[in-house]
């Protein structure tokens, strides 16, 4: 049996596979008018096809908690119940393949209000369609992004209760899975890393300080996400500077990760999604197949914490060595779903496993 295609259950709920769908932005909802920030049929497409091609878990982009933290005008929101009830359609069609629904809840921080990536994702104010960014200290992600204003704490609070809010019509919309996203340079990052958070109050300094936040984030959509359903954290577990010795720029490290995890874990916390980079516009990143998995094997091995491992996985023997030598629970595919949407399928085929396809392909 392929350990690949064996089930993986956290809490009450049962995920038929370990190839699972990464979040990945599609920037194609309506940007204004009634339907902003509401899926449509692009959305329901794109993540459909991948229920049908096999995928156990299929997460959504990063899906806004309020209009300020979407990356772009054209993100995917949550922040209001038409686009919970639009999203409810693509749960149920994903619960009828066998597929779980899971969301991913967002804030983009600093890196907020920007043009789509193919009109070249320049940076929009507030007369060009876009806003002012927030972010837990008034620093530019690069020059080519806006200024962010610095939050204050009352403006961190209501910024934690939209993410309960969002979790909840998550919830009533038929997601199974919530991810908390606090990876690649957004808002939760960069209250964790020194890099981008310079705060001298309670959310800034020290490591216990620059992790509160997220740990508020963290509680406040435990508190509402139900006991027997599992919540994961999205992290990215370097900001590729510490270390090396030509930058002596001090950002997020791997150390820090298994300290987070730990008291990820303590806070209701089941699974670690595990990535890097994001949070430094230059930073040198080793991009090679497997490059991310020794960080979701040390959280593992260091903690105990059930670990995705994502990022340049594409072959159906390579996912299935990091399950089999204990490196991680599963795997995340991103950009390789985009390329085959039924990569499971295939890869299922190749390890002698079984998926029972939908009774109109079986031909197939």
């Amino acid at each position: 049996m392929s350990i690949l295609f064996e089930p993986l259950t956290l809490r009450g709920l049962t995920i038929p596979n370990r190839a699972w769908m990464a979040p990945m932005c599609q920037y194609s909802a309506a940007s204004e008018g009634p339907e902003t920030g509401a899926p449509n049929d692009w959305h329901f497409q794109h993540l459909t096809s991948r229920a049908l091609g096999g995928a156990g878990l299929i997460i959504t982009e990063a899906t806004a908690v309020s209009p300020e933290g979407r990356i772009s005008p054209a993100d995917l929101g949550i922040w209001n119940d038409h686009q919970a009830e639009g999203l409810r359609r693509i749960t149920g069609f994903l619960t009828t393949q066998g597929s779980v629904p899971g969301i991913q809840l967002a804030h983009a921080g600093r890196k907020a209000s920007t043009d789509v990536p193919w009109a070249g994702g320049a940076a929009l104010g507030p007369g060009e369609g876009g806003w002012t960014p927030v972010a837990p200290s008034a620093l530019a992600f690069s020059d080519r992004y806006q200024r962010p204003d610095e939050l204050t704490t009352d403006q961190m609070a209501s910024i934690v209760r939209q993410f309960a809010d969002a979790a909840g019509r998550a919830l009533a919309a038929g997601f199974q899975v919530a991810e908390i996203h606090g990876a690649h340079g957004y808002l939760i990052h960069e209250f964790l890393s020194p890099y981008s958070n310079t705060r001298t109050d309670g959310y800034g300094g020290s490591p216990e300080n620059r992790m509160r936040f997220a740990l508020e984030v963290v509680d406040a959509v435990r508190s509402v996400w139900p006991e027997e359903l599992p919540l994961f954290f999205r992290t990215s577990a370097t900001d590729w500077l510490a270390g090396d010795s030509d930058d002596q720029r001090v950002g997020w490290t791997g150390t820090d990760t298994v300290r987070l995890a730990k008291e990820l874990q303590a806070h209701g916390v089941d699974l670690l999604d595990v990535s890097t980079g994001g949070n430094v516009p230059d930073a040198v990143i080793p991009a090679t197949p497997g490059y991310q998995v020794p960080f979701a094997a040390a959280v593992r091995e260091q903690t105990g914490l059930a670990t995705a491992a994502v990022g340049l996985i594409t072959e159906a023997r390579q996912a299935e060595e990091i399950l089999a030598e204990g490196r991680a629970d599963a795997v995340l595919l991103g950009r390789q779903l985009l390329r085959d949407p039924y990569w499971p399928r295939n890869a299922a085929r190749e390890l002698g496993a079984a998926l029972t396809p939908a009774p109109q392909y079986a031909r197939a």
